[in-house]
């Protein structure tokens, strides 16, 4: 039998982790209706619909919205207090009769919300997780992440070049060294089992097949790896590339997608190692092409905002050392989060940080 009728749980959940989940989950337990607010400022960097949008999937359960609250986060003072509660009852649509939180905030809350206050977890006993150390070190905090955020978190490394050029070696290559999920190119898959066989005529719908499950591909594997990294050999820009070579146009869908999905980095493989026919490559006679294609189309992007770059040459073991000093720099260094507002708390130590994010830091 539930206790309460409407529980309420607010937060900044940036990002959400276990601890928030839990406190919702208690929540739901008790409940039977649990509102959850994302209470995002707009100096932060994660969009509140997305923290929101994760939340949903975790917790089905809940009804979760989001707003704005850019008041000033001072709890010694009535001003914030009345202006923080008005933003929380601006978001409600019906009145809550228990207000969870692990922080000491919650009593406070309570009584202006008319409600209980429910206390969970004091001290992060249970989940030991703050959203300020995920920020600081999100792979120290791997275990405490839901799949869609540390998929987020990810770095991404793209190896791309023209045929022939030992992209697959040297992602393969990585990600055995780093112990990494693997993201293989979907496109020479498709060309093996496509109708027709490689040599009949492409058409745009196939690359727009190639880029969508090679996007799907990489997005699996960023929710799965084991760190915050991943090396793609390939993606939808490479597939954009190709769309050129093999229909003679640009695709503006596959264009459009790879604009939505730019990496870290990528690492153009160099076309000076010998040329080897497998049997579903052009030929050498268009590899320097190609090469240079990859080129211009790797410095326009960067140029236009998007990731860097690196060309890299030589034999596989002087390009996987060459790669590593690229990409474990990368690997250790978080997806930077722009801090929220900076709390004050010199009446009511635990009160600042804890109504700015529930069972966590700010």
């Amino acid at each position: 039998m539930t206790a309460f009728a409407h529980g309420l749980v607010i937060g900044k959940f940036y990002p959400p982790h276990a601890g928030h989940l839990a406190l919702v989950r208690a929540a739901l337990a008790r409940c039977a209706r649990v509102t959850v607010q994302v209470l995002a400022s707009s100096q932060e960097s994660l969009p509140a619909e997305l923290r929101a949008r994760w939340l949903r999937d975790e917790l089905p359960g809940a009804h979760v919205v989001h707003g704005l609250d850019d008041a000033p986060v001072d709890y010694a003072s009535e001003a914030a207090w009345q202006a923080h509660t008005a933003v929380i009852e601006g978001l409600l649509d019906a009145p809550v009769d228990a207000l969870f939180s692990s922080d000491d905030y919650g009593e406070e809350l309570a009584r202006r919300l008319g409600a209980r206050w429910v206390q969970v977890d004091p001290g992060r006993r249970g989940t030991p997780v703050s959203a300020r150390a995920v920020r600081a070190d999100p792979g120290a905090y791997w275990w405490a992440l839901p799949a869609a955020v540390r998929a987020w978190f990810v770095r991404r490394v793209v190896v791309i070049g023209a045929e022939s050029t030992g992209t697959t070696t040297l992602a393969e290559a990585l990600t055995a060294h780093l112990g990494l999920p693997t993201v293989a190119e979907f496109g020479r898959e498709w060309s093996e089992i496509r109708p027709g066989g490689f040599t009949a005529p492409w058409h745009t719908a196939e690359f727009d097949l190639v880029a969508r499950e090679q996007a799907r591909t990489e997005d699996d594997a960023a929710a799965r790896t084991p760190v915050p990294l991943l090396v793609c050999d390939t993606d939808v820009l490479a597939t954009a590339v190709w769309h050129e070579r093999y229909v003679g146009r640009p695709s503006p869908s596959v264009r459009s997608l790879a604009a939505r999905r730019v990496p870290d980095l990528y690492l153009l493989t160099g076309d000076e190692i010998p040329f080897v026919q497998d049997g579903l490559r052009d030929g050498e006679h268009l590899r320097h092409a190609m090469q240079d294609r990859f080129r211009e189309v790797l410095a326009e992007q960067e140029a236009a905002g998007g990731a860097p770059w690196v060309e890299l040459r030589g034999d596989p073991g002087e390009r996987l050392a060459a790669a590593l000093a690229l990409v474990e720099p990368l690997r250790d260094r978080p997806r930077p989060l722009a801090e929220p507002m900076e709390q004050r708390h010199e009446q009511v130590p635990d009160l600042a940080a804890a109504l700015a994010l529930p069972h966590s830091g700010p």
